[in-house]
């Protein structure tokens, strides 16, 4: 298979020359794989999407060979398109490599938004060393992994992309002769055949012991080693800007890392407080088994002698304590340790740990007694002229232990506001309970856990999914320690009485009052508007603030991108988050609380999607506060964290950014009346069009049935979780993930860009053009906002999203006229206001990632919509069309880099 003939600059060459390399193998493999008939036509078809793309073609050409009758050449048919994708996205992945090794090689520049970078210009501004230090006292970082079925690719394909990935990079390496790398690239053409002949989807749902071992692979392969790696950089770029010289043990930790996957029951029946403890102990697991590798690496590397160097008497003293606690595995040790000290007390360690793991005798109690022993060794290397021998891989792995303790990740908890409410109920044995009124389950809430009482729930035999969720969180923490789990989130939180009651019930299960962060979660577009009076009716509470204050006065609200955006349209759940957020930092400063915010982020833009440095910078000044919570899910847990460089890029650039906002001067957002007054008019304007759309009638809810593949998606078992909420139907009971998901698939796009148009042609006529082009030009929030819409914008494709359109017959011709519309508008006024010819002309990188992989995608999308047509005309019953369709889902999102 070729590429389309696209200028790439002379710094991007090496890109062109891996895409035409992979793709020509791909070509081969369909060949060897399917014989030349296939191969033919796949190059027909990407030649006539080309030529319709450039205008030399109606599209008939491309329809044609779209056509294909047997459901199983249908299948490799879009297959190969999506195995090319696998290439192009891992030749993306490399390139990326390449050019960050270009950058450290150069020496004297650094890397646009690296850590060295953002250290390089604060010092340029001004700032010391001293004060920045001091910032990074309360800097916080951490990535929540969630378990939204976001991901359509099994892990077994995940794990060969990366293997390939891993092969070129390793071609990368100047010295390698030819016929090493010709080897690499045979190993690379076996992951290629193999990944053919492997179904992409599993055919049975997966469990949600599953979806744990899809983030512990991230987490415990790549983030386990990459996150010392920031903190070495850091303390190099400090080095860099400053001239102070910094060991990497000088500077505190700034990154966790957190999971919902096992504790995110919020309509998941089947997360219990058994998965919860069944997570955590996997978690322990696999931690310790990386703790253990690095114990018996240190043993061989410090092989200090009695006689050649000092050991610290605290190292001699811990080894006589642990030969008296462990009789036996001292003995074990081979009699030629006895004068190496620090292989003496090593073995031990790695004898406790093991214990640990067995849950046996003289297992560690807590993962500060396992830091303790090593620090003891650190602290007489320190002492004793061992600085440079062997200091730093123990440093590391003390660094690993403050990350990852005994826990891997943080598990949180999410939890319904009705489903708790339905829990109280039962444990005070009042049925009327759910129906009462906010203000009446306050007051009860509020006496209870203020005055002692709160009922014991193993008493009262309290049997509630809710209650058995929260005692497995007591367990944990007395097996696991308080950082296994901090977190419990509220989805729905809409009165003061759905927090309280997440405390009475965590009470009632013998969660200590301290042991968990509860955190209400703001939703759509009203909870958001709505927010600041919750928390101020929170906050009014005298038990609340004195659960704050034992707390450090430090509250955490989650906020929520994806059913604001289904709720209200994109440019509304944008403004509606950022207001938010500037009215809850007001409220909590008047009341001295701290606040930090939780960024519920999905993948597309949709969903919250786009590039995380950017948000940061955006959000209203003092938002941030030097703290960054956010999930990441599916696909973007892939293509962030799946190769170690990569995954230190980002998570240096989402540090830099961090650090970057806690000095921000200046806050047009703040200080602009007229912007805001301005952005909250769009916001309105922007929201009718879209609620007009979309929840005008109740037949648009079948227009999207029809014009989506969302009824193929609904039967794909990518996830554990339902597709809907139980308690409700149409689109309002529909999960955002799907919603984005289907639209994404049919290239309509519409939750990414729909409504921007109306609302920006209405702002003109309102305040003028000139001062839009100033907001777009001045401000980041609006900068971003329509940074983002241009790209879901060039993502989709109206004319093939008025192929999907035809399958939903008259409803089509109803409503797709008013999207085609509403798009051409949307890209008028933001080619107008940016001042470009065309959508992306100011981000040349991105337009030609989207121009590569379109003639690519089209042909999966014609086939999709023929295989549609013929499935559902039979009753949706083929499983031979089932299982093409699919196959082409699978290749859509490869293609699109999107699912929800």
């Amino acid at each position: 298979m070729k590429r389309q003939d696209i200028d790439f600059p002379a710094e991007h060459q090496p890109l062109r020359d891996d895409v035409s390399l992979l793709g020509g193998m791909i070509g081969e493999l369909l060949r060897e794989q399917c014989g030349d008939a296939l191969f033919e036509r796949v190059e027909t078809s990407r030649s006539a999407a080309i030529a319709r793309r450039v205008g030399e073609d109606d599209g008939s050409g491309l329809l044609e060979q779209c056509r294909i009758e047997d459901a199983g050449e249908a299948s490799a048919f879009v297959r190969a398109f999506a195995a090319w994708f696998r290439m192009v996205n891992l030749a993306e992945q490399v390139h990326r490599i390449r050019r960050r090794r270009e950058y450290m090689a150069a020496g004297e520049d650094v890397q646009p938004d690296s850590l060295a970078d953002v250290f390089e210009k604060l010092a340029d501004e001004g700032r010391d060393w001293e004060e920045v230090r001091s910032s990074l006292d309360d800097l916080l970082v951490e990535p929540v992994f969630t378990a939204h079925p976001t991901e359509a690719t099994r892990r077994s394909m995940l794990e060969k992309e990366q293997r390939m990935a891993r092969y070129l990079v390793e071609r990368l390496d100047p010295g390698l002769s030819e016929n090493a790398a010709n080897r690499l690239i045979d190993r690379v053409r076996m992951e290629q055949t193999i990944a053919w002949q492997t179904a992409e989807q599993s055919r049975t749902r997966p469990s949600v012991a599953d979806e744990a071992e899809h983030a512990h692979y991230y987490l415990a392969n790549v983030l386990y080693r990459v996150a010392p790696v920031v903190h070495e950089n850091l303390a190099e770029a400090a080095t860099r800007a400053w001239g102070k010289e910094l060991w990497p043990g000088d500077l505190p930790s700034v990154l966790r890392f957190g999971s919902w996957v096992g504790g995110d029951m919020d309509g998941n029946p089947n997360v219990t407080g058994e998965t919860v403890m069944e997570t955590l102990t996997e978690q322990r697991r696999q931690v310790i088994g990386n703790y253990l590798g690095e114990v018996r690496r240190l043993n061989r590397l410090l092989s200090q002698t009695d006689g050649r160097v000092e050991v610290s008497a605290p190292v001699r003293e811990r080894v006589s304590e642990y030969r008296r606690l462990l009789p036996q595995e001292a003995e074990a040790i081979p009699a030629r340790h006895a004068e190496m000290p620090y292989r003496v007390l090593l073995s031990l360690v790695e004898a406790r740990l093991k214990a640990t793991v067995d849950d046996s005798e003289c297992a560690y109690g807590h993962v500060d007694e396992f830091a303790a022993d090593l620090k003891l060794i650190a602290e007489s290397l320190q002492a004793n002229r061992g600085r440079r021998a062997g200091l730093f891989p123990v440093e590391r792995l003390l660094r690993r232990i403050d990350i990852f303790g005994f826990h891997l990740a943080a598990l949180d908890l999410r939890i319904d506001s009705g489903d708790l409410h339905e829990a109280v109920a039962e444990l005070i044995d009042d049925p009327e309970w759910p129906d009462r009124a906010p203000e009446e389950r306050t007051a009860y809430l509020e006496d209870a856990v203020g005055q002692g009482g709160v009922p014991d729930g193993a008493d009262a035999g309290a049997t509630h999914p809710v209650f058995k969720l929260l005692a497995a969180a007591g367990r944990a923490h007395d097996k696991f320690g308080g950082r296994a789990i901090t977190t419990l989130i509220i989805s729905m939180s809409r009165n003061a009485d759905d927090i309280l009651a997440a405390w009475f019930m965590a009470r009632a299960a013998g969660v200590d009052r301290n042991g968990l962060d509860i955190v209400p979660l703001f939703e759509t577009v009203d909870d958001l508007i709505a927010a600041e009076g919750v928390m101020e009716g929170l906050l009014a509470l005298e038990v609340w603030r004195e659960l704050l204050a034992q707390r450090g006065d430090r509250q955490t609200v989650m906020l929520g991108y994806s059913d604001s955006n289904k709720d209200g349209g994109m440019v509304a759940s944008r403004w509606s988050l950022q207001d938010a957020q500037r009215k809850l930092l007001a409220l909590f400063e008047q009341h001295g609380v701290k606040v930090t915010f939780f960024h519920g982020r999905g993948g597309t833009v949709g969903r919250g999607g786009g590039k995380t440095p950017r948000a940061v910078l955006a959000a209203p000044v003092g938002s941030v506060g030097g703290r960054l919570r956010m999930t990441e899910q599916g696909e973007v847990i892939h293509r962030k964290y799946g190769l170690r460089t990569i995954a230190v890029r980002n998570l240096e650039q989402t540090t830099g950014a961090v650090i970057k906002a806690g000095f921000l001067d200046r806050d047009p957002d703040s200080e602009e009346g007229p912007w805001r007054r301005a952005m909250a008019r769009l916001a309105d304007h922007s929201r009718s069009a879209y609620r007009e759309l979309v929840y005008g009638d109740e037949s648009f809810g079948e227009y999207f049935r029809l014009a989506t593949p969302i009824d193929v998606i609904e039967r794909m078992r990518i996830g554990s979780r339902p597709a809907s909420r139980a308690k409700k139907t149409g689109i309002s009971g529909l999960r955002a993930i799907p919603w984005v998901f289907a639209w994404g698939q049919s290239r309509q796009g519409l939750p990414g860009w729909y409504g921007l148009g109306t609302g920006l042609e209405r702002l003109i006529d309102d305040i003028g053009f000139d001062q839009v082009e100033e907001m777009a030009r001045e401000w980041l929030f609006f900068s971003n906002l329509l940074s983002d819409a241009e790209m879901a914008m060039s993502k989709a494709d109206i004319g093939i999203g008025r192929h999907y359109a035809a399958l939903a017959g008259e409803l089509g011709e109803r409503y797709f006229p008013t999207i085609e519309r509403e798009f051409a508008r949307t890209r008028e006024m933001i080619c107008r206001i940016r001042g470009q010819d065309e959508l992306l002309d100011k981000d040349p990188t991105l337009k030609r990632s989207i121009l590569l992989r379109n003639p690519y995608v089209d042909p999966m999308s014609f086939t999709q919509v023929e295989l549609l047509e013929r499935w559902r005309a039979g009753g949706s019953k083929d499983e031979a069309l089932e299982l093409a369709l699919i196959d082409s889902v699978h290749g859509i999102a490869q293609g699109l880099q999107n699912t929800g």
